[in-house]
C-alpha cells in the first residue's frame, strides 16, 4: 500500500515537472516583432527562500516596452528573458525554508521582469497577499500605475488636500491612477491628454488641457490665477519637465518618473539612449536647481522599493484596502490571452488606450 502511495506521488510529480508551460520572451532588444511565444517543458523548482507562482494576471505597461527596447535602467539581464513588470498569482510550491506561505495563497509582486510567464520563481519575502474577493485582474492594474501615483502624491510630493496638481499623459495607467487617488485626497487636478480624451478625464475629476492645441503652461496660469500648481508629475521628456517647471509655484514641486518620447524614438535611440537621457536630465536639474524653492526630483518605483521595501509593501496593501472598499476603480481597458502580448504593446505605442491593459496568463 505503502509502495504503491509513493508511486503515484512520485508519477504527479513526474507530471508536474514535465507539465508544458508558456512564456512570451524578448529575443532580442527591439520592436513588438521580438516578442515570441516560447513552450517549456519542464516547471522550474524553487530554492531555498523562493516560491513557484503560478501567474493569473500579468500588465501590459509602458515600462514593460522600455524593456523591450532595451531603454530600462532597472533591467540588465540580456534576451532572451520574459518581459512583465508586475503580476498576481497563486502560490504553487515552495523551496526550503518558506514559512508563512500555503500552495494555494493568492499573492503580488512587482516582478521588474518575468510576469508574462506562466510560472516564475519569486523570493518569498517580496510578496505580498491579495485579500480574497478583489477581482485579479484589478488587483493587478494596482501594482506597478497606483503605486507608483501613491508613492509620488504621498512619500514624494507630500500633497495636502486642496492642492492644485498637474498630470501629463493624464488618460494613461499612471494618469487614471493618480486622477483616481487625487480625488480621494481632496485634489483640483489638471491633466494633459489629446482632444478625444478630455471627456473621460472629465470623468476622473480631472480639468482637460489640449496638449496639441493648447499651451498648458498658459493654461494653467490661467486655471491658477497666475499662481501655479502646487506639484507635477511628468513622464514625457526633458524639454517638457522644464515646461512643467515653469508651470510650478513659487514653492511647487516637479516630480519626473520616465522618458515617454525617448522610448518611442527610432532604433538609434536605442544604443545612446540611456546615456542620452541621464544627461538631459542632469543638465535639466543644472539648469534649474539655483530656484530653489522649487523642488525637481526623478521618481523610479524599483529604486524606491529597493530603499525602503516595507513601504511598497505597505503602499500595495493600503490599495487593495481602497479597492476593496470601493474607493478606487481601475480602468482595464482591454484584457487580452498572453500569447497576445504584441498585441497589448502595439495598443500601448499606439496612445489609444485609456486605463491599463491587463493580460490574462492563466486561470
Amino acid at each position: 500500500m505503502r509502495l504503491s502511495l509513493f508511486l503515484l506521488c512520485f508519477l504527479i510529480s513526474a507530471t508536474a515537472l514535465g507539465q508544458p508551460w508558456q512564456r512570451v520572451v524578448i529575443s532580442e532588444f527591439g520592436g513588438i516583432d521580438t516578442l515570441q511565444v516560447v513552450t517549456e517543458q519542464t516547471l522550474p523548482q524553487p530554492a531555498a527562500g523562493e516560491v513557484r507562482v503560478r501567474v493569473l494576471t500579468a500588465s501590459a505597461s509602458f515600462t514593460d516596452i522600455m524593456v523591450r527596447k532595451g531603454l530600462y535602467p532597472g533591467v540588465t539581464s540580456e534576451p532572451p528573458f520574459p518581459p512583465g513588470y508586475d503580476m498576481v498569482g497563486v502560490v504553487d510550491a515552495l523551496g526550503p525554508g518558506v514559512e508563512g506561505l500555503t500552495p494555494g495563497d493568492r499573492v503580488a509582486d512587482m516582478t521588474i521582469s518575468g510576469a508574462y510567464s506562466e510560472y516564475m520563481l519569486l523570493p518569498a519575502d517580496n510578496l505580498v497577499p491579495v485579500p480574497d474577493g478583489l477581482d485579479d485582474q484589478e488587483a493587478v492594474a494596482l501594482i506597478l500605475s497606483y503605486v507608483t501615483a501613491y508613492q509620488m502624491l504621498h512619500r514624494v510630493a507630500r500633497v495636502q488636500p486642496g492642492q492644485h496638481v498637474l498630470i501629463h499623459g493624464a488618460s494613461g495607467a499612471v494618469g487614471t491612477a493618480m486622477a483616481q487617488l487625487g480625488r480621494v485626497s481632496g485634489l483640483t487636478m489638471y491633466g494633459t491628454a489629446s482632444a478625444g480624451k478630455h471627456d473621460y478625464l472629465r470623468s476622473q475629476g480631472v480639468i482637460p488641457i489640449d496638449y496639441r492645441s493648447e499651451d498648458f503652461v498658459t493654461r494653467i496660469e490661467e486655471l491658477t490665477d497666475g499662481r501655479g500648481v502646487d506639484a507635477a508629475f511628468d513622464a514625457i521628456s526633458a524639454d517638457n519637465f522644464a515646461r512643467s517647471y515653469e508651470s510650478l509655484s513659487d514653492d511647487g514641486h516637479l516630480v519626473t518618473y520616465g522618458f515617454y518620447s525617448a522610448s518611442l524614438a527610432g532604433d538609434s535611440m536605442l544604443d545612446t539612449g540611456l546615456e542620452f537621457l541621464q544627461w538631459r536630465w542632469q543638465n535639466f536639474r543644472w539648469t534649474h536647481w539655483p530656484e530653489a524653492q522649487k523642488r525637481a526630483e526623478f521618481y523610479s518605483i524599483q529604486d524606491y522599493r529597493a530603499a525602503e521595501p516595507m513601504h511598497f509593501k505597505d503602499d500595495l496593501s493600503a490599495l487593495f484596502e481602497l479597492l476593496a472598499e470601493d474607493n478606487l476603480q481601475p480602468t482595464i481597458y482591454r484584457t487580452l490571452p498572453l500569447v497576445q502580448a504584441a498585441e497589448a504593446h502595439r495598443l500601448i505605442e499606439s496612445g489609444e488606450v485609456r486605463g491599463k491593459i491587463v493580460l490574462r496568463v492563466s486561470d
